[in-house]
């Protein structure tokens, strides 16, 4: 059984604590093209409860809409928030998440980045087994969310030799 009726995934949600900042970032650093804004948003009963599992006194002060590459569509938010927590999870924390980019030439991609001074985690990893072929690398937005570029112009192993890899859980 799947989802009936899945097609794609439509867009990536996440929350910011400056919209102005994450705005500056994601068009003129990673080229995002912002598309449209909504907000403020408050309910006088338990809406925000009931629908997004937050305190219901929880405004949404903003959102705006981006797309990244053409074709990742990002929904970004600003919450005025009681109680709030403002430190993002890290990989290993429960909810714990990143936004992979695929780039071109993932060299090229992070010198671009560090020469805007972004944090970027290491370098390059090569990967093996099923995903060899790919080389990948964490970066930071300046508001801490985890970003990865992710490269594999020749493809990946499992692209080329699926039957191998299928069914291997590892």
């Amino acid at each position: 059984m799947t989802l009936p009726g899945l097609q794609r995934l439509d867009h990536v949600g996440f929350t910011v604590p400056d919209l102005d900042e994450a705005h500056a970032w994601l068009v003129d650093v990673l080229g995002c093209e912002y598309l449209y804004s909504l907000g403020p948003f408050r309910a006088d009963d338990d809406w925000m409860a009931e629908h997004l599992d937050v305190d219901p006194r929880t405004v949404m002060r903003r959102l705006r809409f981006y797309r990244c590459g053409g074709q990742a569509v990002f929904e970004v938010f600003e919450y005025d928030a009681e109680p709030q927590r403002t430190s993002p999870p890290r990989n290993s924390d429960v909810g714990g998440h990143h936004v992979a980019l695929y780039v071109d030439d993932l060299d090229v991609a992070v010198a671009y980045l560090r020469e805007r001074g972004v944090r970027v985690l290491g370098e390059p990893t090569v990967s093996k087994g099923p995903s060899e072929g790919q080389r990948w690398v964490y970066f930071l937005a300046p508001w801490g969310m985890q970003f990865e570029l992710v490269s594999y112009p020749g493809g990946k192993a499992f692209d080329h030799h699926p039957a191998r890899y299928q069914g291997d859980p590892l």
